[in-house]
């Protein structure tokens, strides 16, 4: 079923069943992009709707394509904004940037933006260690949680990350750089071949440092960026201090007459210094 869905999208799903803890969260349920929580797909949503018509689960007609990468639709816009009381306006399915999708706290992963190598990582819930920022799953949770939109934190299912429409604003695979091992192996058929072992895990990397070790070394789609943002944060080599210029020698001169003019030592004396 959930192969089938990724060709379909003439109408979204959506469900407000977790909007009793979260209530600015509206769950947008798409053919390429399945629950937070990853307990619904299209399908499901669908089957759902068309039992209980007046429950959590109800369609809408996408509307205008206002962003076809990004993910933004006039119609999904519009009831997200009515369903959130206007605390959302704008939504984009398919990046974490700018206007990401919010989550409520059910969410099987978490995606996280790493600055310093500009790239994504991915923590699943039973993930009991620190992700490579420094941060466990349950501090990231209060942040990406709770129906707001935290740009550079984002909820997903697992099943999203088979998607072909996989954080296609921002890169997809190419901008993947750490995911815990269970995890990686969890997806691996939905990884591209070439970018598997550029990919790190907690095996090869827990800290960001040697992540960058990791990415560059591996030669990461992201190592040249690395590198160049590397060199751009250095601090500039320090100025050699001037050397002290020695005091030119004192030079006298004597015996210079002035015309006619006459002086008592029978001359004048004219001292250059420096």
């Amino acid at each position: 079923d959930v192969e089938r869905s990724r060709g379909l999208g003439d109408v979204y799903k959506r469900q407000v069943l977790c909007q009793s803890f979260a209530p600015q969260h509206v769950c947008v349920i798409s053919p390429n992009r399945v629950s937070l929580c990853g307990a619904l797909n299209w399908f499901d949503a669908r089957a759902a709707a068309n039992v209980d018509p007046k429950g959590p689960n109800f369609p809408i007609p996408k509307g205008k394509c206002l962003d076809p990468i990004k993910g933004e639709y006039e119609g999904v816009n519009e009831v997200v904004a009515k369903r959130s009381l206007g605390a959302v306006k704008r939504v984009y399915l398919y990046s974490m940037f700018e206007y990401p999708h919010t989550s409520c706290g059910c969410f099987e992963c978490i995606a996280f933006y790493i600055p310093e190598v500009d790239g994504i990582g991915f923590v699943h819930r039973g993930f009991r260690g620190n992700a490579v920022n420094g941060l466990p799953f349950s501090t990231m949770a209060a942040q990406t949680g709770g129906g707001i939109q935290t740009e550079g934190f984002l909820g997903v299912g697992i099943e999203y990350f088979r998607s072909p429409k996989f954080f296609q604003a921002d890169g997809g695979w190419m901008r993947v750089v750490w995911m815990p091992s269970e995890l990686k192996e969890r997806v691996k058929d939905a990884i591209p071949p070439e970018l598997y072992d550029k990919i790190a895990t907690e095996k090869e990397a827990t800290n960001i440092e040697e992540l960058k070790k990791f990415l560059i070394e591996k030669g990461h789609p992201l190592a040249a960026k690395i590198k160049e943002m590397e060199i751009a944060a250095a601090p500039p080599p320090e100025a050699k201090p001037l050397e002290a210029i020695p005091a030119a020698p004192e030079i006298e001169i004597t015996g210079v007459p002035i015309g006619t003019a006459s002086a008592a030592g029978g001359g004048i004396r004219i001292i250059l210094r420096g």
